[in-house]
């Protein structure tokens, strides 16, 4: 035990020593967390309309009020020309274009039958599938308004509507930073994590002090818990000032437990920081190191379900995220935060975790090669 300690106190006087890696260790993430937040935000809003109304009635004014009430549009532009609209699709002056043809009004009332026309850059699938959404959205709201006046006019009483009430769980004011912190946050900390214990032997090998501990009688898992433990410690303080942050400045509800969330993390970390030390074994430069460290990190990341619904995937990446020890965080972050789950409901999460750990760090104890 002794020795461990020491490796310890050796791996903080190093780290305190080093002007610049303070400030990258600390002042980084939050600055990192704090504007990784406010970008990283699906919510469509801004899209820019061109109305191409053909038939001047008052229905078609009354639609493309509600259009003009919308907070997601921003109507740049009027014509009587759909080619006219498409040219201002194609130059990007507009996103998408409403077509409202002629006698629109007349076949609405009269001939209990319209149609509109809505052209939309789909370039941008994501963004293009959610204008398309509020367009419809607000068109069928148009729809139901002018079916409940028809009605009125012609029986003298509008026919009775379906009433429906809502309620949205764990998040109810939908704010898309609730949502999104807990797993920027888990990212930030294995960001973190995986590169100082990636760059960390192999740092000790390009400066030649790995042959002096070598023929030391220091064991080889002495020194893999001895490399690991301080970036253990300084990454469960920077979750600790993420969580600060993320609950100040985000208002970040803390529903369930936090112990239940640094325990998971405890584990989770282990096998962060073994992957590192395990990459740093056979690899012989820090650039070495940070090119493999990189590499699994976005594949780890961009199937975390962090950006991108795990559901949304196909089949076969939804197998490869059982592997990804990311994305177990980042459910256990959103669960316990938001949901306030118990340990029981992430039971299997912490049962994966501990396999992991186990797995990995021993590996990277059998991999690091030591000659006494």
């Amino acid at each position: 035990m002794r020795t461990i300690l020491f490796i310890v106190r050796k791996e903080f006087l190093q780290i305190f020593r080093h002007k610049v890696m303070l400030p990258l260790i600390f002042l980084m993430p939050i600055i990192q967390l704090v504007i990784l937040a406010h970008a990283a935000d699906f919510e469509v809003k801004n899209i820019n309309l061109h109305i191409v109304d053909q038939d001047k009635s008052l229905a078609s004014q009354q639609l493309i009020s509600k259009f003009q009430a919308s907070r997601n549009f921003n109507i740049v532009g009027y014509s009587f020309s759909s080619r006219l609209a498409f040219d201002k699709i194609q130059s990007g002056d507009a996103d998408l274009f409403l077509e409202i043809p002629p006698h629109f009004h007349r076949g609405l009332i009269r001939d209990n039958k319209a149609s509109l026309q809505l052209s939309v850059n789909a370039i941008n699938g994501v963004q293009a599938g959610l204008a398309n959404a509020y367009a419809n959205a607000i068109i069928q709201d148009f729809n139901g308004q002018i079916r409940t006046e028809w009605a009125k006019t012609r029986a003298g009483a509008a026919p009775a509507g379906l009433s429906i009430t809502y309620s949205n769980w764990f998040n109810p004011e939908m704010n898309y930073k609730t949502f999104m912190v807990p797993g920027i946050l888990v990212l930030l900390v294995t960001l973190i994590g995986m590169f100082l214990s990636g760059m960390n032997i192999v740092k000790e090998k390009e400066i030649g002090t790995i042959e002096q501990i070598n023929v030391t009688p220091i064991r080889k898992y002495q020194f893999i818990i001895g490399k690991l433990l301080p970036f253990w410690i300084i990454a469960l303080v920077e979750l600790s000032i993420g969580l600060v942050v993320g609950w100040l400045v985000f208002d970040i509800p803390f529903v369930g437990s936090l112990w239940l969330i640094y325990s998971f993390a405890a584990i989770y970390l282990l096998v962060v920081l073994g992957l590192g030390l395990l990459v740093s074994t056979f690899t012989e430069t820090q650039q070495q190191a940070m090119f493999i460290s990189w590499f699994l990190l976005i594949i780890f990341i961009l199937m975390s379900g962090l950006f991108t619904p795990i559901e949304s995937m196909p089949e076969w990446a939804q197998a490869i995220t059982h592997f990804n020890p990311v994305a177990y965080f980042v459910e256990v972050m959103r669960m316990v935060l938001l949901k306030g789950s118990n340990f029981m409901d992430i039971r299997l999460h912490f049962i994966v975790m501990l396999t992991a750990a186990l797995a990995v760090n021993v590996l990277a104890v059998v991999n690091y090669r030591k000659t006494n």
